[in-house]
């Protein structure tokens, strides 16, 4: 594989790098995606240069956003050296499918998109329990009456105990995990999720609902087990 232009081998991020190390949920979300032609003309041209077939511009765009991608796969699978071995498959997935790119959506967005079904098949190859995007909306019982789906949740908003929220993420169901991440974390709005994950809007909202009492579960025991300790 000498003249790929992806190292055989990623440079990991720093492990000291918070952004790299946490599996978490932050309070100030990341702001839209916006097309690399209009926000960064620059970009746009070693896009342009690595769809052409040109390996440094392909370097280029890894590195400016072998971080960010790296920082997707960690959350989805707590595990620093399989976050690894994700990032430099969703790049080689890039090279072979570049030039495919056609500018629909930004760049950053399409990258994400790779990511996430490279993610997506590792998770179903280890046999993972996904829990299914295609649940119906009511909620069970024991979860009481219906509320505002995708509406802001002041209980996890608060300040709480950042390691005990990492955990609780990490503990999620795939399934639901995916959907808090990609929208509490990644900052994606419910119809991009439905796009990329070929769900209804109305489930990406089901699933977040879920993922948000089951996360508000686990800190609630969280504090009962220290107030006891």
């Amino acid at each position: 594989m000498s003249n790929s232009p992806v190292p055989t081998q990623l440079a990991s991020p720093p492990r000291g790098s918070r952004e790299a190390e946490t599996a978490t949920a932050r309070g100030n979300r990341p702001a839209p995606f916006t097309s690399a032609a209009s926000s960064d003309p620059g970009e746009a041209q070693v896009l342009a240069r690595a769809q052409a077939g040109d390996h440094h511009a392909f370097a280029q765009l890894y590195s400016l956003h072998k971080r960010r991608i790296y920082s997707l796969c960690l959350r989805m699978v707590s595990n620093i050296a399989e976050a690894e071995d994700l990032t430099q498959e969703a790049f080689l997935q890039l090279h072979r499918k570049i030039g495919t790119f056609r500018g629909d959506s930004a760049f950053s967005t399409w990258l994400h998109r790779l990511a996430i079904n490279v993610v997506l098949m590792q998770l179903r190859k280890k046999g993972l329990s996904l829990i299914s995007l295609d649940e119906a909306m009511e909620p069970a019982p024991e979860e009481g009456p219906g509320r505002s789906f995708g509406a802001p949740d002041l209980t996890l908003a608060g300040a709480i105990d950042r390691l005990a929220l990492e955990r609780a993420v990490a503990d999620l169901p795939a399934g639901y995990r995916l959907i808090f991440i990609l929208h509490d974390v990644e900052g994606f709005e419910h119809n991009e999720i439905a796009a990329m994950l070929d769900c209804s809007i109305g489930n990406s909202k089901s699933q977040l609902h879920k993922a948000r009492l089951k996360l508000r579960e686990a800190l609630r025991t969280n504090v009962q087990q220290e107030a006891r300790s």
